[in-house]
């Protein structure tokens, strides 16, 4: 063969032992087998048929089985129970996540505004904190940690010492004062 290294698969002798798979891998391989398609076809149900977030939900539901295998009933009845309705509770709190969450959207090439220069970024910067100076302190702290910081309403409730709504209300208020202030100056 002139110089070239041939690649074999490696063969496993007759008297090596198979590797042994882990107790809860061993689970998980079962629940999936058994209650895969089943608990695939719930989470379709409960994203509105988005295949890709179901697919999340599944995996998200047998990772944390995985996690908690050794605290896991292994009735069948109990098994289907529990991965249910840890499925439903992750598609609760990711409908929760983006309804706090403003919509996403992606820019497509004719979208974007064409060849803007660090000018008008620096003006724009300049007229938005001269806007945000016009804002109450609770205001611009609650901007500050929702948007600037990217947190999430608890997050930014938590590091404020205040209550998840007392800053939805203040970002509620503070982005219309701003809004105002940024028509006002054109």
């Amino acid at each position: 063969m002139c110089g070239v290294a041939q690649h074999r698969r490696p063969q496993r002798r007759r008297d090596q032992p198979f590797p042994v798979e882990s107790l809860e891998d061993e689970l998980i391989r079962r629940l999936y087998q058994e209650f895969g398609s089943a608990l695939l076809g719930h989470a379709m149900r409960l994203t509105g048929h988005d295949r890709q977030w179901a697919e999340d939900i599944v995996q998200e539901t047998l990772l944390r089985a995985w996690r908690n295998a050794e605290k896991l009933e292994r009735d069948p009845v109990m098994l289907r129970s529990w991965l249910f309705t840890v499925a439903r509770r992750l598609v609760i709190d990711d409908r929760r996540k983006r309804s706090v969450r403003p919509k996403e959207f992606e820019l497509t090439p004719s979208d974007e505004t064409p060849g803007r220069d660090e000018a008008d970024s620096t003006l724009s910067a300049i007229v938005i904190a001269e806007a945000m100076n016009g804002l109450t302190e609770e205001h611009r702290e609650a901007i500050l940690e929702t948007y600037l910081r990217d947190r999430t309403v608890s997050e930014a409730a938590a590091a404020l010492g205040v209550p998840p709504g007392t800053v939805k209300s203040r970002v509620y208020y503070a982005l219309r004062a701003l809004r105002r202030a940024l028509q006002e100056r054109g």
